[in-house]
């Protein structure tokens, strides 16, 4: 083989090595900004068993017009959701900030490791009316 031959190889090998690594790199975003879209679309359903739960009557096992009854354990969850539903492949959820009167605050973290470590996660603060998400990383 002539040195001419060698070098288009070896360009060759440089050239796909090099798509293989840009390939990996958007496979790997992809996966992020999914597991970001899954966990805000659970915590959307949760905000809105939250508000479900806030419009439902005490004696039906609602919070009768509160957030109150949504406590920041295990039992303040379980009024909103199974625990199989907490802890899904998306993410893992829980109530940040016990419920108020008016207010409950929704916390969930992702599955899917940032490029830095870490995992993707966000609070929804949640009203009667309203449900609004914050991203923290």
């Amino acid at each position: 083989m002539g040195q001419q031959q060698l070098l288009l190889i070896i360009l060759g090998v440089i050239i796909v090595g090099i798509a293989v690594a840009v390939g990996i790199t958007m496979f790997q975003d992809n996966a992020v900004d999914q597991n970001r879209s899954a966990v805000i679309a659970d915590m959307t359903t949760l905000a809105a068993k939250a508000q479900q739960y806030y419009a439902k009557p005490t004696t039906l096992g609602g919070g009768g017009n509160s957030f109150v009854g949504l406590t920041a354990d295990a039992a303040g969850l379980g009024n909103l959701a199974s625990t199989a539903f907490t802890n899904n492949p998306n993410g893992t959820y829980s109530i940040k900030t016990a419920g108020t009167a008016t207010t409950v605050v929704l916390h969930g973290i992702g599955k899917t490791a940032l490029s830095d470590g870490t995992f993707p996660s966000y609070d929804m603060s949640v009203t009667s009316q309203t449900q609004t998400p914050t991203k923290l990383n």
